[in-house]
């Protein structure tokens, strides 16, 4: 079982936590992080995307000259694709963008991407992230204890409102609760912020 340390919001040592294996100590797969990620972008598109056809441009109702006799090539529509201001070829039209991934796939990219952190030693546990009131100053303070500066996805057991408006303010840190952690945000995020709880609670589900 991988081991990490626990610190608290001073950046002291506290502890040691061991992860699960199935969870955080597993071969990271690549191939289906990528087709989460893509999952998630997919979802997120809205496809409302639209073109006109020739039948549905305005005009060409009649044929601009008949067919034979004038020299010119034949043409039976001001509308056709060939025209200025003509209907479009294999244009696109609204449509979804989203597919499925089998459940055992999800679980498999979520264990990889948390796998992954624990790799790259990117993954920070905290014994418990809680404030009194919303101070961005104090969620700061926190960080800097932590010797964090960049990118970092910050997660708790439950959706704490006060870390949530502490955290919106600065640049590059998103805050989720461990029911809302995703792929994406864990990958595309430098440092895992996250806290005892929640670690046990994220083994609990995907376990």
């Amino acid at each position: 079982m991988p081991k990490v340390t626990v610190y608290n919001v001073s950046g002291a040592q506290v502890g040691e936590l061991e992860l699960a294996d199935s969870v955080f100590g597993i071969e990271p797969n690549v191939h289906v992080m990528h087709s989460a990620v893509l999952l998630q972008n997919a979802a997120e598109r809205q496809g409302t995307h639209k073109t006109k056809g020739r039948s549905e441009v305005r005009g060409g109702g009649r044929k601009p000259w008949k067919q034979k006799g004038t020299g010119r090539a034949r043409q039976g529509s001001i509308r056709s694709p060939q025209w200025v201001g003509g209907g479009t070829v294999f244009g696109p039209t609204p449509r979804s963008y989203g597919f499925k991934l089998p459940k055992k796939v999800r679980r498999l990219a979520i264990k990889s991407a948390l796998s992954s952190k624990v790799v790259a030693e990117n993954i920070i546990v905290l014994d418990q992230l809680a404030f009194a009131a919303p101070k961005t100053k104090e969620f700061a303070k926190v960080l800097s204890n932590l010797k964090v500066d960049h990118k970092a996805l910050v997660v708790t057991a439950n959706y704490e409102d006060n870390v949530a408006l502490s955290a919106r303010n600065i640049p590059g840190i998103k805050f989720v609760a461990a029911d809302g952690i995703n792929v994406r945000d864990v990958l595309v995020h430098d440092k895992l912020i996250i806290t005892k709880e929640a670690v046990e609670k994220v083994q609990e589900v995907l376990a």
